[in-house]
């Protein structure tokens, strides 16, 4: 999802762009997530992380009705829906019960009771409705944000190291043999970009790898709605509902044309594994109990091991929870950009990650004020270098 968001900024702003992918199909890796949500987040301080989601989500909204508008995304593979929060975790849980900071009155209200009562909820419960949040399928977003034939696809290219010399980038396979070479190159490729950059702090004197990535993976449960008890199906929410994990129901699941329901996902930190697990099957089932009590004993056959399916994947984090963007350090490495770190919400902050790397290259103003803009840039990871004095 980052690479295509960042592509696109580039080319319709002009750019010549060169897509390299390692798997031999798009949304590999963490962008094969089935579906998900662009929602907002929200805190009693209106703090960073919550200004900047909703920026990244009213990007992501632009995006796809303009890509709808364009015949590349259908009704099958994105839904303004809007969304319900469940907010029964932690410090947080008892913002629904009080004034919204004024910021967000656009973006959300508290639940309704007839919101509340569609969800399975009592009367009451800790809830926020979020009218400007929509549920997403990444493959179908990543291939319609790469339609434009202006930017160039190489699939099953896996990139083994990259250089700098004076005449640019170089990007090199696994045979050693060059991809490409250019002036600018952008890193977008989650946790991998970590031994990318790793290689090249080792090739260059006193360098020291720049960005504290962290892994964490995370698998999501799914299944056929039909495949559900009757009573079960009657009980689905009509909107996806998010808290402790979310829950998505009546979209179609990769390589088939039947509504699914989807309920995820688990978090396990420093974990390189995308294998599937039965245990978190379980865990996905305990978040649901907690996310929607009344609908979840209705679906504990859709949990059983002859009808459960699944998807993990491995996501990337930093220490302060948003994504680094732009250059990482421009006095040794020039022209080397990224656009990493989303953790969990890739589908809410890609385009707007992309809008603002691909501003800064343009030399354009960017689309974010200076004092949330400077949080995602890669360089507040780059240690100060001190000049000896003799």
């Amino acid at each position: 999802m980052a690479g295509a968001a960042v592509a696109l900024s580039l080319a319709q702003r002009g750019w010549q762009v060169d897509v390299v992918e390692a798997a031999p199909a798009l949304g590999a890796g963490a962008s094969g997530l089935p579906v998900g949500l662009a929602a907002p987040h929200v805190s009693p301080d209106d703090h960073v992380l919550s200004r900047i989601t909703r920026a990244g989500v009213q990007a992501t909204l632009e995006r796809a009705h303009a890509l709808t508008q364009a015949g590349a995304l259908s009704a099958q593979d994105w839904g303004l829906s809007g969304v319900l929060e469940h907010r029964i975790k932690g410090p947080r849980e008892g913002l629904s019960d009080k004034r919204l900071p004024q910021a967000h009155e656009h973006w959300g209200t508290r639940a309704s009771a007839a919101q509340l009562a569609a969800a399975g909820l009592p009367s009451g419960s800790p809830a926020l409705w979020h009218s400007q949040a929509a549920w997403l399928r990444p493959r179908p977003w990543v291939t319609a944000q790469l339609a434009m034939p202006t930017i160039p696809l190489r699939l099953g290219c896996a990139v083994q190291r990259i250089s700098y010399s004076r005449a640019g980038w170089a990007v090199w396979n696994q045979q050693g043999e060059l991809l490409s070479q250019t002036p600018a190159l952008v890193l977008a490729s989650a946790f991998d970009t970590a031994a990318l950059l790793q290689a090249l702090a080792n090739q260059t004197p006193g360098a020291l790898h720049p960005l504290p990535l962290h892994a964490l993976r995370g698998q999501i449960s799914f299944g056929r709605v039909d495949a559900l008890p009757v009573s079960a199906q009657a009980q689905l929410p009509p909107f996806p509902v998010n808290g402790h994990g979310s829950f998505i129901s009546g979209v179609a699941a990769p390589n088939s044309e039947a509504a699914h329901w989807f309920m995820g996902s688990t978090f396990e930190r420093d974990c390189y594994s995308a294998l599937l697990r039965p245990e978190d099957h379980l865990a996905n089932q305990a978040r649901l109990n907690s996310l929607l009590p009344a609908l979840a004993p209705a679906m504990a056959q859709g949990f059983e091991a002859d009808q459960v399916q699944g998807w993990a994947g491995v996501r990337c984090t930093l220490p302060d929870r948003l994504p680094a963007v732009g250059q990482i350090d421009p006095a040794q490495w020039p022209g080397l950009h990224v656009c990493t770190g989303m953790g969990a919400r890739g589908i809410s902050l890609a385009v707007l990650c992309g809008e603002v790397l691909a501003a800064s290259l343009d030399k354009e103003p960017l689309p974010l004020p200076p004092e949330l803009a400077k949080h995602l840039a890669a360089q507040r990871f780059t240690p100060t270098r001190i000049q000896p004095v003799s």
